[in-house]
């Protein structure tokens, strides 16, 4: 089984977000986008996909343009890209997000053997109620693990 190499996280959206489910999913690329991502130029963390006509587009993908790349091949760093699901899972997952309140935020890019993968979660908001709740429970847990090493170095 081929490992999965991340080209790029989302760090946002699991602060910003209560992430229910998660999906993968395929994207339509050009060449020079492909050879942008394996140099590493990509942002998505302004990137969220929507359900247009029965197809799901990523939004706000950031990919720079490849710099040895002629005029006439190069290609819009943030254009729509189409991401490819089986159409079962387009109808579910467009009868999820249409729910108030409901979202879908890009979580991070990877290869998983030689494709680009997106993998999108459908998502809340947090109020920032929530956000300081998180911020409280990761400190209790790092004081109480804290607690656990002194006490077991003795």
């Amino acid at each position: 089984m081929a490992k999965d190499k991340d080209i790029a996280t989302n760090k946002k959206a699991r602060r910003d977000y209560h992430i229910s489910e998660t999906y993968e999913a395929g994207i339509e690329l050009r060449g020079t986008e492909v050879k942008s991502i394996r140099d590493g130029k990509v942002n998505v963390s302004d990137a969220y996909a929507r359900v247009e006509k029965g197809e799901i587009l990523l939004y706000g993908c950031d990919i720079q343009p490849w710099q040895t790349a002629g005029e006439y091949f190069q290609h819009a760093p943030k254009r729509p890209r189409k991401l490819l699901l089986h159409k079962r899972e387009i109808l579910k997952i467009a009868q999820l997000a249409n729910e108030k309140g409901y979202t879908l935020p890009c979580l991070r890019m990877y290869f998983k053997g030689q494709r680009v993968k997106v993998e999108f979660g459908l998502a809340k908001g947090k109020t920032h109620g929530d956000q300081r709740q998180d911020l409280k429970k990761r400190v209790e847990l790092r004081e109480a693990q804290r607690e656990m090493s002194r006490f077991n170095k003795g």
